[in-house]
């Protein structure tokens, strides 16, 4: 040993050679990855928003990550299950998941969440972005959004609306509408946005806010009259649909966003790496048209807006779902 050293110089010197040989094996773990296929969790069950917008985008993303990307889904307990398997999961970029505008929701509504939404997971990106839309069964009198609030007012306790479940999307959307415009609704809560949908088709509730991609064939074919979008403009499905906010409801806003992460822990680099292929897959000409096609608007982002946007809306709906008393029960 140099005898001229003295032992702070020399704990700081092997500092820096272990950090210098721990960026090293991490860059070359980053640039052998992915070495087997990706595991891509969606917390819910086939066939509804999630789902879609993961497997429309799988396919595009691997080709730009030069690998594969398969989906499970694990549903249960509002995407928490789904999420805090990702969550548990080894922090290797072999297990990642894509949860919507649930994320930043579920912990204000779940008294013992299974993770810590910002300490136990690591934003990869947004994904994309998407409607609902404001469905009134045919035979109610109101024909625009500022005559349904009249109508609910007047009657408070008289009109109901279905959800997809409590917690859900549809089930936020539809609260926010009532906190926004002072529109007394009775909720009614349904296993799935299908049957709720269904049953303002037939009368059984009075009004929904489904998916709009789901929403539009009925809208279509005149079994839903349509009052107004949810999102900030108006959707390329239904351009002749005012948006709530034009309509009579001023303020008013709601989109669902996908956004996709991994376990907290995984490397800086295999994070970057999956952010700048996913960004690359939402640029092509082909997956827009797709994603536009079903209702879906690609939203690219670095890992740092991801996490924004989750620590800028978590407050906002804690403070909404505490004003209203909004449970899960």
């Amino acid at each position: 040993m140099n005898p001229t050293l003295s032992l702070p110089t020399l704990a700081r010197r092997a500092a820096a050679i272990a950090a210098l040989a721990l960026a090293t094996t991490t860059a070359a773990l980053a640039q052998a990855y992915p070495a087997r296929a990706i595991k891509l969790v969606v917390p819910y069950a086939p066939g509804g928003s999630a789902d879609i917008a993961a497997r429309l985008v799988t396919d595009e993303w691997g080709k730009a990550l030069g690998g594969t990307l398969f989906i499970e889904n694990k549903g249960g307990a509002g995407g928490n299950i789904g999420v805090d398997m990702v969550a548990k999961a080894a922090p290797d970029g072999y297990t990642i998941g894509l949860q919507t505008v649930s994320l930043a929701i579920n912990p204000a509504l779940t008294p013992r969440m299974p993770y810590d939404t910002l300490k136990d997971l690591a934003p990869i990106g947004l994904v994309a972005s998407s409607q609902h839309v404001l469905v009134v069964n045919n035979s109610l009198p109101a024909k625009n959004v500022k005559e349904l609030v009249a109508l609910l007012k007047a009657e408070p306790g008289r009109y109901s609306y279905g959800s997809a479940g409590a917690g859900s999307t549809f089930h936020m959307s539809a609260e926010l509408f009532k906190a926004v415009s002072g529109a007394p609704m009775v909720h009614i809560p349904y296993r799935g946005g299908g049957p709720a949908m269904m049953d303002t088709m037939s009368g059984q509730v009075a009004l929904s806010f489904p998916v709009l991609s789901a929403a539009q064939p009925h809208v279509a074919a005149g079994k839903l009259r349509a009052l107004g979008v949810t999102g900030s403009r108006r959707s390329a499905l239904m351009p002749d649909v005012p948006t709530i906010a034009e309509a009579g409801v001023p303020n008013y806003a709601f989109e669902t966003w996908f956004i996709v992460f991994a376990p907290a822990g995984t490397p800086g680099p295999v994070i970057d790496k999956l952010n700048a292929a996913l960004n690359q897959a939402l640029g092509s000409a082909a997956l827009k048209e797709r994603m536009t096609k079903e209702g879906f608007d690609p939203t690219p982002s670095t890992p740092a807006q991801a996490r924004a946007r989750l620590e800028k809306e978590m407050p906002q709906w804690a403070q909404l779902i505490k004003e209203r008393g909004i449970t899960t029960e």
